[in-house]
């Protein structure tokens, strides 16, 4: 890892105003998202950021939606565009993996359509049988 980042879950930590222009402006899965929808995100998430060690700035973002017992959600996975190509993404979800493996999770899913080589190279895959999985998309861009 880049010495000039640091990892953190600590929420108080997490800078809400520029998480949401991320997710909002930057983001494909989620623009135009409002600010009490990520605000409601967060507060009932687990979240994780990753800071310049020098500014204290936050450069990257994820959360975790779980029951903390048998499943978790990774989603909202951030990084400023002008950091990007210095490991951030490959240590925050590292850095969140480590946090959640004592929890003894059976399944940590996500989505993406542009990282699966980031994902794969930290121990996921495509799914086992996609056959099993549904979705219900009810308000798409939100």
């Amino acid at each position: 890892m880049n010495a000039n980042y640091r990892f953190s879950s600590d929420l108080a930590e997490i800078d809400r105003d520029q998480v949401h222009r991320w997710i909002s402006e930057l983001s494909y899965w989620a623009p135009e998202r409002s600010r009490s929808r990520q605000d409601a995100a967060i507060d009932g998430s687990r979240n994780f950021g990753m800071y310049d060690t020098v500014s204290n700035r936050q450069v990257a973002y994820a959360r975790v939606i779980t029951d903390g017992v048998t499943f978790a959600w990774l989603c909202d996975v951030f990084v400023d565009p002008t950091v990007r190509g210095h490991g951030i993404s490959k240590a925050l979800i590292a850095g969140i993996l480590e946090e959640c493996d004592p929890l003894g999770l059976r399944r940590i899913a996500l989505s993406t359509n542009d990282a699966h080589s980031l994902y794969s190279n930290l121990g996921f895959s495509t799914l086992i049988a996609p056959e099993t999985w549904m979705e219900r998309i009810v308000n798409p861009g939100v």
